[in-house]
């Protein structure tokens, strides 16, 4: 069991989300489904990519907002276009800068290893021109990112 565990409150709907997620991500393992005595599903435990989530049926109290978001580092742009693809899909929202909420409400930042490499150089006209071309796009294009690194 990891030390600190991430758990999500979900609008009574938190089934549908697990599944949802199993089916969004490659290395995904539904760990248990507690459920109430009528059936319905009380809390729940998942493994996102080695990261394991709780999640409860709570009901409409609370809701996701973006003070917090789930950064997932994708090795390519067919990465990156899946799961923008998977998790704007159905009711899922653009944002600006890799930024996206899904279907649920939940925020995702999805980005691309090369980005991070980039922002990461020494040469500050490369970092201005990649944060200047990221400032542009909702979902990132690695291509347009390299190209702006590129410039001199």
């Amino acid at each position: 069991m990891q030390k600190i565990t991430p758990f999500l409150w979900f609008n009574n709907n938190a089934e549908e989300a697990m599944n949802f997620y199993a089916t969004t991500f490659k290395n995904v393992e539904i760990l248990s489904m507690r459920r109430n005595p009528d059936g319905a599903l009380f809390t729940g435990s998942i493994s996102i990519e080695g990261q394991q989530f709780d999640v409860l049926n709570g009901g409409p109290m609370f809701k996701f907002t973006e003070a917090i978001s789930f950064m997932v580092s994708c090795e390519d742009q067919a990465e990156v276009d899946s799961l923008w693809n998977k998790l704007t899909s159905d009711g899922g929202q653009e944002s600006q800068c890799g930024w996206l909420k899904d279907k649920f409400g939940l925020s995702w930042q999805i980005i691309p290893k090369q980005f991070i490499a980039m922002v990461s150089d020494a040469n500050p006209v490369k970092v201005k021109n990649v944060m200047a071309a990221m400032m542009q796009m909702k979902k990132f294009d690695i291509a347009a990112l390299q190209e702006a690194y590129d410039k001199e």
